[in-house]
């Protein structure tokens, strides 16, 4: 089956371009096609404008290595999280228990990672299917995030 069928996109790019992808991806630590994935799956979610160049590179970089801000829900204000291991995902089923929500985030096209949260944790994130959130792991836990 050609590759075409199978799903495949394949384009061509600048030098600059490759390395700049190949940066971005030594210093995400995630592979090519994660991050062309994720860009994307974003595509519909912005507004389209004409796209200016970065002013500053030193400014672009930082974009890079941002981690993602998680809003507390108790102080409602931007926390940056310490956790190396965050991986951005889609909502992909929340079963609602009495004490106990399970939460499935679709990480990549069939990749899925499954976490037992609170219900007032799922509640007050406003998890539904279809909305982004992070998974955050630490250790043996996985913690849901949304910004």
């Amino acid at each position: 089956m050609p590759r075409k069928e199978q799903g495949w996109v394949t384009f061509q790019t600048s030098e600059d371009e490759r390395k700049i992808l190949e940066e971005f991806c030594e210093q995400s630590q995630r592979t090519k096609t994660e991050i062309l994935r994720e860009l994307v799956r974003s595509l519909n979610q912005h507004t389209w404008a004409p796209i200016s160049p970065p002013i500053h590179e030193e400014k672009q970089e930082n974009i890079y290595t941002q981690k993602p801000e998680i809003e507390s829900s108790i102080q409602k204000k931007s926390l940056k999280v310490s956790s190396r291991n965050i991986l951005k995902g889609v909502v992909k089923r929340v079963v609602y228990g009495a004490v106990n929500s399970e939460v499935t985030l679709e990480i990549i096209h069939k990749v899925e990672l499954t976490s037992i949260i609170t219900r007032a944790s799922a509640e007050e994130l406003e998890l539904s299917e279809g909305k982004e959130a992070y998974a955050v792991i630490k250790s043996n836990d996985i913690v849901i995030a949304r910004e």
